[in-house]
């Protein structure tokens, strides 16, 4: 039987349920606090203890499965249980936990079924709640719905009963420790050099920009790397409901949201920290995402001096991105008519970057398109760049310049 299939059986998380409530007895009678020691030291002293269980009760394993036992029990303590394999792979972007038996993981654009499993609903629970303890979260049935971001970036979503339905669930989007450059972007089709060399001298003109696209179609990371080229002299203020963006420059100042307490108060809100940035003498405002009613206050700061500025935004094309901002303003309470609106957009934002997933999971820059003018009662959009699925490769429609 090979380590995977072992690991499958009840017979497995059974055994693993035992040694794991073995030790914390044993842990817990010593007055050990094995989280303070050493990554080394813990995993000696784990896997001698482990040793001696199973010799002691006969258990009817073969050194290997041993190994794996004490390696996986570790995990239970120290770690994250079953999650900490898929966790320590940098291949893994995704990880989400649909119940016991069924875990899965984003790679290279797919999901795909990982042969992990969990003892129980309570194990996955337990996992959960060892993920959010040190960021101070509560996951019980007071709070059954929690969003936190991880120490390196990542985001954790959790959702337990009764509002999931049919058990705990668990979603982690993993943070890449090394953003994607230019030239990794470029190998892999992802976008081009002349859009790249186009969007590189907008970023220095101060062009206001706009990446909007699907759930997971890469809209902040490509954020991420356009931003790296604003000059090292200005001073940068980014705006995230969970901290993602990682500038590699000399000046940033990050800001971030913060959810209502067990009372539902002290709320801080996008659109409050917009309106604080604009006291805080920024050069750009990064907004992670623009998804409330921060938007009338970005758009307002795009058009009072505030050029260079970035955003993305949840839409399936440039013009369902014009209609999302007219949504959003509406529930912000924008009081002028559609026509007064669009006039604003197009005072506001020079250039909108559509991004997207295939369905090879694969990654692309759709188009690069200007915002025009107001001609009617529509908004002007003017391509420079779009992408061509038959040749696979950017086409210039316009002038880039």
């Amino acid at each position: 039987m090979t380590d995977t299939n072992f690991r499958l059986t009840d017979r497995y998380q059974q055994l693993k349920s035992q040694l794991h409530l073995h030790l914390i007895r044993l842990l817990e009678d010593r007055g050990i606090q094995i989280s303070q020691w050493s990554d080394a030291k813990a995993a000696e002293f784990i896997r001698g203890q482990v040793r001696a269980y199973v010799n002691e009760n006969r258990v009817p394993i073969n050194q290997a499965e041993t190994h794996l036992l004490a390696d996986d029990t570790l995990d239970e303590l120290v770690g994250f249980g079953p999650l900490q394999q898929l966790i320590e792979q940098d291949d893994v972007d995704d990880i989400v936990v649909n119940g016991p038996r069924s875990v899965y993981t984003e790679r290279n654009g797919k999901l795909v079924s990982e042969a992990v499993r969990f003892s129980s609903d309570t194990h996955i629970l337990r996992v959960a709640q060892r993920i959010l303890a040190p960021l101070g979260r509560r996951l019980d049935e007071s709070t059954p719905m929690v969003d936190a971001r991880l120490p390196d970036g990542s985001r954790v979503n959790a959702i337990i009963p009764p509002l999931a339905l049919d058990g705990p669930c668990l979603s982690i989007r993993r943070f890449r420790k090394q953003a994607l450059t230019e030239d990794e972007l470029v190998a892999s089709g992802a976008v081009s050099q002349p859009v790249l060399d186009f969007l590189r001298a907008r970023v220095a003109a101060r062009d206001n920009i706009i990446v909007v696209g699907g759930t997971g179609s890469g809209k902040t990371t490509f954020l991420n790397m356009i931003s790296q080229w604003i000059a090292p002299g200005e001073r940068i203020l980014t705006i995230e409901d969970a901290a993602e963006l990682r500038l590699h420059h000399g000046h940033v100042v990050r800001l971030e949201t913060r959810p209502p307490n067990l009372e539902g108060e002290r709320a801080v809100s996008a659109r409050d920290l917009v309106r604080n940035a604009l006291r805080m003498r920024p050069d750009r405002i990064i907004v992670g995402e623009v998804r409330g009613d921060e938007v009338l206050d970005m758009l307002q700061a795009m058009n009072t001096g505030h050029d260079g500025s970035m955003t993305t935004l949840h839409a399936n094309s440039p013009r369902d991105a014009v209609h999302r901002l007219q949504l959003l303003a509406g529930f912000a309470g924008f009081a002028g008519d559609e026509r007064s609106f669009l006039h604003q957009v197009a005072s506001a934002i020079d250039v909108v970057i559509h991004v997207a997933r295939l369905a090879s999971g694969q990654r692309r820059v759709m188009s690069v398109q200007r915002i025009g003018d107001v001609e009617q009662a529509s908004l002007s959009l003017e391509p420079v760049f779009v992408f061509d699925a038959e040749q696979d490769r950017h086409t210039m429609v316009g002038a880039a310049t």
